[in-house]
């Protein structure tokens, strides 16, 4: 689908809150809305690129401390209200609206442009249609509303191409199996996720993922070695989207976080590995709040040491596939990393392109994870579990 259309005058509407719906009604009929506050650019201090220190991984290992205090709730119909970017979406189509145009920032991007999540609602395709949203540099955005405050016009010509296919509502995972031996019912899991931001081409998120899962598999497949349960690779559509094909994998195949109804193979699963922290070495493993596990991996960490994996947390992380295997109850765990430029200038952006990736890191990545899946699928016993959560149905409310 191609929408060329006339020229828009650019328009400067920062948009909050409901109650500026009022006050922008009528206003912005064929527009180019610039629809946030300028970012500040920062000049860039420290290098974009690090390793973890020593420090860093000394740090990690404290439990961190919740004190209890959650921050203080929104009035509704604004920035804290999660469903108001589609309100606002929908304001927009219904004043006929040009095009919605946003920063591409959220840190110190420096001509690159960083695509976040749209609004969950978005995923119902029942949802009323809404206007063409444009991320640019935020050097372009910015000064493209300097010279609208000072009343010098702007217009924006738009060509705006996107491409839709016949499948795009039926989407796949894409899973493989090394059958195990006198354990082959068992499984252990390893994956990492395929699908990836359009700005770029998804290098370090997650091609850097599926490569070294990949790799860690074949190395597992030419060395001969024997192992008794079965090693299941898998490769995950739409993390971007709230990790949906993982959980609805984990819901198929071992159990719904909704009621904790669970099925037989949930008894089954051993452990699941993920990769997803852009190309940076493995350090350590985030145990996921699992304490029982920490003597195993210190033994299969020992031999690993010189490729600088070092260290366990007790700590929790999230944002990708090992959580929907947590949220049953079943070890899901994904690895620390060096963040490289994951975090200041390939994660979500148009720079995320294969030059990034670090191949050195990603060999060292597949050595250290078809160690832990040969080891997990050889142990005598399941890798040890947490107490299962509370159905999610069966949770209070925040008002209870």
């Amino acid at each position: 689908m191609t929408a060329q259309q006339p020229p828009s005058d650019a328009l400067h509407a920062v948009i909050d809150d409901e109650n500026d719906f009022k006050e922008w009604a009528g206003k912005l009929k064929g527009k180019a809305v610039l629809v946030s506050v300028t970012p500040e650019v920062r000049p860039l201090f420290t290098a974009p690129g690090r390793r973890l220190t020593d420090q860093d991984l000394i740090d990690m290992q404290a439990q961190q401390v919740n004190t209890g205090r959650g921050g203080r709730g929104g009035r509704g119909g604004g920035p804290n209200d999660p469903t108001f970017p589609l309100k606002r979406a929908q304001f927009f189509a219904r004043e006929g609206v040009a095009a919605m145009i946003e920063p591409g920032s959220g840190r110190n991007d420096h001509g690159a442009i960083l695509v976040g999540n749209a609004p969950r609602q978005y995923r119902d395709a029942k949802e009323p249609l809404t206007v063409p949203q444009l991320m640019v540099a935020s050097e372009h955005y910015n000064r493209i509303v300097r010279l609208l405050e000072k009343s010098i016009p702007v217009t924006i010509e738009l060509n705006i191409q996107n491409r839709f296919v016949d499948d795009t509502v039926d989407s796949f995972n894409i899973v493989a199996d090394i059958q195990g031996t006198d354990r082959s019912d068992e499984i252990v899991m390893l994956g990492a996720h395929f699908d990836s931001w359009h700005a770029g081409t998804g290098a370090t998120d997650n091609g850097a993922g599926v490569a070294a899962m990949m790799e860690a598999v074949r190395i597992l497949r030419v060395s001969g070695v024997r192992m008794r349960r079965t090693v299941r690779l898998a490769l995950w559509t739409g993390e971007e989207q709230g990790l949906l094909g993982s959980r609805e994998y984990v819901k198929q195949q071992f159990g719904d976080p909704e009621s904790m109804q669970l099925k037989p193979s949930h008894s089954r699963l051993s452990a699941y590995f993920n990769m997803d922290n852009g190309t940076g070495a493995i350090r350590g493993v985030y145990l996921q709040g699992n304490e029982a596990v920490r003597p195993v991996f210190t033994a299969w960490m020992d031999p690993l040491r010189n490729l600088g994996m070092t260290t366990l947390t007790i700590r929790n992380t999230g944002g990708t596939d090992h959580l929907a295997f947590d949220e049953v109850g079943l070890p899901g765990f994904q690895f620390i990393q060096d963040p490289v430029e994951y975090g200041t200038h390939s994660h979500h952006t148009n720079m995320d392109l294969y030059d990034r990736a670090q191949a050195e890191d990603l060999m060292k990545n597949s050595v250290i994870i078809a160690s832990f899946v040969y080891h997990a699928a050889n142990r005598d016993t399941l890798l040890p579990r947490k107490a299962p959560p509370r159905a999610r149905n069966q949770r209070p409310t925040a008002t209870q």
